[in-house]
């Protein structure tokens, strides 16, 4: 077996001291901080939170041997002065990927508050009353929930009840209110939810 043997053997059948090594990064300075973020918000859409954790978690890999301690909160600060992080844009973008998906105000609060976002902006990304309804009937729709079943289409009201409350609970944990949640499982037809979404005025 030859040199370039991913089983890091030599001619001989030993193993290779060069397939053993690894390469082991370089400590960070304060270039090298900044490169590394760079790279990350021009990869990624993110928030200054997530930003933070990942810089961190860097340094935590790979040491650090700046001169002075490593100063990741101006660092941010920069890239947010440079429009690199927007915590306003990043929370909108991801508020509607995840309502569009069917996913419910709850979800996105967590979702949000994971990322670092700050509580002015989660309430602002939670959407309109109008947009909260729709991302329940779309979860439905997806799941086959209520009017939606495979069985009985148009008979939600008639689907037995335990099988009601196993699909009240996925709503629930996909982020929905309570009282959505029962909306969409009890209603008798589709027609019934689009008009008690068209019933929010825009």
């Amino acid at each position: 077996m030859n040199r370039n043997s991913p089983y890091g053997r030599d001619n001989d059948g030993n193993s290779s001291d060069v397939a053993r090594e690894r390469r082991v990064p370089r400590p960070l300075d304060a270039a090298r901080l900044n490169e590394m973020g760079l790279a990350y918000v021009a990869r990624f859409a993110t928030s200054a939170g997530k930003l933070a954790i990942y810089l961190r978690r860097k340094l935590r890999e790979r040491g650090w041997e700046g001169e002075a301690a490593p100063d990741i909160d101006s660092l941010i600060e920069k890239f947010v002065a440079a429009g690199y992080v927007d915590d306003a844009g990043f929370a909108r973008a991801k508020a509607h990927g995840l309502m569009r998906r069917g996913y419910g105000a709850r979800r996105i609060d967590q979702t949000l508050g994971a990322a670092g976002i700050a509580e002015d902006l989660r309430d602002e990304a939670r959407g309109t009353e109008a947009q909260r309804r729709q991302a329940a009937l779309t979860m439905a729709r997806k799941r086959r929930f209520g009017p939606f079943a495979r069985e009985g289409r148009g008979e939600g009201a008639g689907l037995d009840p335990a099988t009601r409350e196993k699909q009240v609970a996925a709503l629930l944990r996909a982020g929905h209110c309570l009282d959505y949640a029962r909306k969409v499982v009890n209603a008798v037809s589709e027609q019934v939810l689009d008009e008690w979404i068209d019933e929010i005025p825009d």
